[in-house]
């Protein structure tokens, strides 16, 4: 048994790589920009995201089509090992209600008091929580994740849905 086993087995259950497919995508504001680019690195960083049947470390690319969400998954040397398509309706409520609550956040910081904006970013992290709970769900059975990876996988659903 080398040194190096247990690193192995944690990259076994691991995202390494992230793309978003926005060949389509309208420029977007600095803010998503930003939560984009935040999402991505927390992922990198520290994940868990396990494919059945299939050892990692994987790479995912996303991609928005029509009323779905492609999940495109591969291994290191760009295999394809599955692809779904996962409809956004169950999550559209929580979707818009949180851009909402997002635009409020992001005038606030720029006008209001400091407990102001701490009220409306505690509504704004239970929807986003709700959100990666929905997301959490819809995924189980093609692709184990932690409460974590799926609140930045929300982020980044959220980013491919804003015009």
């Amino acid at each position: 048994m080398s040194n190096n086993d247990g690193h192995e087995s944690d990259q076994a259950r691991r995202l390494v790589k992230i793309e978003l497919d926005e060949a389509d995508a309208p420029r977007r504001s600095a803010e998503a920009e930003q939560e984009r680019a935040i999402a991505i690195y927390d992922i990198i960083e520290d994940n868990v995201f396990d494919l059945p049947e299939h050892t990692g470390p994987f790479h995912l690319y996303l991609r928005l089509e029509g009323r779905h969400i492609n999940f495109d998954i591969r291994d290191a040397n760009e295999q394809n090992l599955a692809q779904f398509f996962m409809a956004l309706g169950p999550m559209r409520r929580v979707m818009r209600d949180y851009f909402t609550v997002c635009d409020t956040y992001y005038d606030a910081i720029r006008t209001k008091s400091p407990s102001q904006i701490q009220a409306i970013d505690m509504g704004r992290r239970a929807l986003h929580n709700e959100g990666s709970e929905i997301l959490q769900t819809r995924l189980n059975g093609k692709v184990e994740t932690d409460f974590d990876t799926a609140r930045r996988l929300f982020t980044l659903i959220c980013v491919l849905q804003t015009r």
